[in-house]
């Protein structure tokens, strides 16, 4: 099979005749591959089924986004970047210790999101987004857009402690609030599924290390219904779209929602939180699987022997007949050995 073939059999249950992988560096470990490949792009040096490179086009000339949000956010110190949506990024000692800036975390009432400059994404693509996925696929690789998120996108622009009391409190400011995402969301995925990407990738953190961050049945009422409209505006477009659905934790809760509103690869299934051949035993029939090797357990602290075997067991029962696409669950940090990312490779080319 070609990489394309086998990741479309993977995530469709079927033998890919070798299981697929994925990896993904954060920042130092990326400089790390570079310095002793001398190559820049591991997707392409470790010929990997999966690219994550596409993302949304915006919609016409773009403002700066630190004039644009001037009036929702404080003086910001140097080096803050500030998104499309207007979350401000203020960097801290290491890759992940950012500090959020919220823009919306004084507003009061609904009607003041009304004027807030919502982004706004193109439901056609442009040429250049369809000329770029037509040469990924041409050079066989399995095509990912990156669908964003309504949960974590909102309490990034809110604060996490003011949108849960909006939920009890203030729900027409929430469902205000959420929608505005959403309704940003589809846009863009209406021109990712045009542009012809493979499957979408939808990031949704709920989960923590052994529960989900809020009772299920309120994700049920808050995030469900926006989830699954996102999902149909970008089938509307390709009916054949597949869905990735990325959440750390655990997630066991919501697993028979995700299929009911029709997501295709449950992504990572961290091993520290969920046991993996189980997901395989109960939800195998109906989803794939993404990860499964741990960056909290193995990868870090494991021996290459230990990575091997893992792989080796995750191949022989997540794997079986297919259904997987083995990944560390994370980004790999600079406290993983380089010996386990050549051992984890290595263990998927002998028992794949």
């Amino acid at each position: 099979m070609t990489k394309r073939e086998r990741a479309f059999a993977a995530i469709h249950r079927r033998e890919p005749g070798r299981t697929p992988r994925h990896v993904r560096f954060s920042p130092p470990m990326l400089e790390a591959f570079r310095q002793r490949t001398g190559a820049e792009d591991p997707e392409v040096y470790f010929d990997l089924e999966l690219t994550y490179a596409v993302e949304p086009e915006p919609v016409g000339p773009q403002e700066d986004p630190r004039s644009l949000f001037a009036p929702y956010l404080p003086e910001l110190p140097a080096g803050t970047t500030v998104d499309r949506f207007g979350r401000a990024f203020v960097p801290g000692s290491f890759h992940h210790f950012t500090r959020i800036v919220h823009p919306l975390r004084d507003a009061q009432e609904a009607g003041e999101l009304d004027d807030y400059p919502w982004p706004q994404w193109a439901p056609q693509p442009s040429e250049r987004l369809s000329q770029q996925v037509r040469a990924l696929r041409n050079q066989d690789r399995f095509v990912v857009g990156d669908g964003g998120s309504v949960w974590e996108t909102s309490w990034q622009l809110r604060g996490m402690d003011r949108l849960f009391f909006d939920m009890l409190e203030n729900p027409a400011f929430a469902a205000r609030l959420l929608d505005g995402v959403a309704d940003a969301r589809c846009d863009a995925v209406r021109g990712l599924a045009a542009a012809g990407v493979d499957m979408l990738r939808i990031v949704d953190d709920v989960g923590m290390q052994d529960r989900m961050m809020m009772n299920p049945a309120m994700w049920r009422a808050w995030l469900k219904p926006r989830l699954a409209r996102i999902i149909n505006a970008a089938r509307a477009v390709n009916p054949a779209l597949l869905i990735q659905y990325h959440s750390d934790g655990w997630i066991e809760a919501i697993i028979e929602d995700l299929v009911e509103v029709g997501v295709n690869l449950l992504d990572p299934v961290q091993p520290e939180c969920m046991d993996p051949a189980e997901m395989k035993r109960r939800y195998g029939d109906r989803l794939a699987f993404f990860g499964t090797v741990g960056t909290q357990s193995t990868f870090p602290f494991g021996t290459p022997q230990e990575v091997a075997r893992v792989v080796r067991e995750r191949i022989e029962t997540v794997g079986a007949g297919g259904g997987l696409i083995i990944a560390p669950t994370h980004v790999l940090e600079p406290d993983v050995p380089w010996e386990n990312v050549e051992a984890f490779l290595e263990a998927v080319a002998k028992y794949g």
